[in-house]
């Protein structure tokens, strides 16, 4: 199931006195090229956003500010990651719903993916959801 394939991903660090450097680059990091990059900001506590899958887009998120959790789904089981360093993201694969949950104050979540926007790719109802993956 593409929920396995989810995974933490640990970026390059370049310490430095004046402040740190860190970058991912397209294939060595994340295992796709970038078409679009977003971020999610300001928040309000207690607030999830996301809440949908995608059938074709991949996805690589990171907290470049604050933490908050991603939550991703199978249609059986549920698995959930928190993120807080602005050195490690997560990639998230096609088809694992997912939403993003427990923002701090002043998080900043980045989101790159392999395809430009498309209503039409995202599927938003769980159950729709837990029908194309047959469970």
């Amino acid at each position: 199931m593409e929920l396995e394939k989810a995974k933490i991903i640990e970026l390059p660090k370049i310490l430095d006195e004046r402040g740190n450097l860190s970058f991912f680059e397209h294939p060595y990091q994340i295992p796709f090229p970038i078409e679009r990059t977003y971020w999610i900001y300001d928040v309000p506590g207690g607030e999830v956003r996301g809440s949908h899958a995608f059938r074709e887009q991949q996805e690589f998120i990171i907290a470049l500010s604050g933490s908050f959790d991603v939550v991703l789904h199978n249609g059986i089981e549920e698995t959930k990651y928190s993120l807080n360093r602005s050195y490690y993201g997560l990639y998230v694969p096609k088809v694992c719903w997912r939403k993003l949950e427990n923002f701090s104050t002043n998080a900043l979540a980045l989101i790159v993916s392999d395809k430009k926007y498309d209503e039409k790719d995202y599927i938003r109802n769980f159950e729709e959801f837990k029908r194309l993956k047959n469970v």
